[in-house]
């Protein structure tokens, strides 16, 4: 067994905080032109696509980051990234290279896996499962 079968958790985790910090990074750029702005016209408010792609993002990048809700929220972040890609770029050209969707198909795939796999270790909702599991196995209190 090689060094990263035995850490495959802790890579995973890894993983998943550093694509989901990338993207909340994205969408906070877009909404509060922060880290250098948005790529592009910033969102109006409520305007679709863009604001909504912008809040899932968002919140999106979040959850996954601290790995809370990490599948569902995967699911959401890959398939914005599925529509961003061909809605908006497959328009362009037929390769990601040639239509500047490189980002939004990796950021597609790299949730994909996170869905498949799951979150990992470091993920809130393995901390606050362990936490449920302690209580409810304490042994009640006599009075």
């Amino acid at each position: 067994m090689g060094l990263l079968d035995k850490n495959r958790d802790g890579v995973l985790g890894l993983f998943r905080v550093v694509v989901g910090l990338l993207f909340a990074c994205h969408g906070a750029a877009a909404l509060f032109d922060v880290f250098g702005g948005p790529h592009g016209a910033s969102p109006r408010l409520w305007e679709w696509p863009g604001w909504w792609a912008a809040l899932i993002q968002l919140a999106g990048g979040i959850l996954v980051l601290v790995g809370y809700g990490t599948r569902a929220s995967a699911v959401i972040c890959s398939g914005s990234m599925a529509y961003a890609y061909f809605g908006t770029h497959q328009a362009h050209a037929l390769l990601p290279i040639e239509n500047g969707g490189e980002a939004a198909a990796m950021f597609c795939w790299a949730f994909l896996l996170i869905a498949a796999l799951g979150p990992g270790r470091w993920a809130l909702e393995k901390a606050l499962a362990r936490s449920d599991d302690t209580r409810t196995k304490a042994p009640l209190a006599r009075h």
